[in-house]
Formats: C-alpha cells, sequence, structure tokens
C-alpha cells in the first residue's frame, strides 16, 4: 500500500474552509477515480495546515495517477488556490508498513 500526502499551509481559515469544500465536491472522487482507495483529511497541530492522505494499492497505481490524472487535476488546484496567495504545497509518498 502506497499512501500519497498532500499538504497544504493557508494564510487564513475562510481559504482552508473553500479547499475543503473543493475535495469534498469532487477532488477526493477524482484521485479516487484516478486509482487511489481511499483518501482522508487531517488538520495538523500548529499553524494552519491540512493534509490529505490519499492511499493506493501499490506504486504502479500510483504511477498511473501520476501520468494520466495528476496533471490536470493539480492545475486545477494551482488555479483556485494558487501559490501566490499565500497558499504552501507539499507532497510526499511513502509506503504504509502496518495498521494496527
Amino acid at each position: 500500500m502506497l499512501v500519497y500526502t498532500v499538504g497544504v499551509k493557508f494564510p487564513d481559515e475562510a481559504t482552508a474552509d473553500r479547499w475543503r469544500a473543493w475535495l469534498r465536491d469532487g477532488h477526493v472522487a477524482d484521485v479516487i477515480a484516478g486509482g487511489a482507495t481511499s483518501a482522508e483529511v487531517m488538520r495538523v497541530d500548529g499553524p494552519l495546515r491540512l493534509e490529505v492522505r490519499y492511499r493506493f494499492p501499490d506504486r504502479e497505481a500510483f504511477a498511473r495517477y501520476e501520468r494520466d490524472y495528476a496533471p490536470r487535476l493539480r492545475a486545477e488546484g494551482r488555479a483556485l488556490f494558487p501559490p501566490e496567495q499565500g497558499i504552501v504545497y507539499d507532497r510526499s509518498t511513502g509506503e504504509l508498513l502496518d495498521t494496527y
């Protein structure tokens, strides 16, 4: 299982709320259509930061997502929530080893 995490720092609560609505109203469904099996959104303690963690069955499924879906979805996200508005993105991937 591969976990793909998108972290986003926001300048204010209103922008973070709009981003969560965008996730809920279609973006998460688009990522799942692209190969993810689930997603979870969490607010990270500290400065205003949210993370969405998508689970993919394996690296091959994630590679297909990155090739066939991610460019369009990332462009949409940057258009709606551009870095020029004080939004900072970071992404990471990792292998899920254990769940208890």
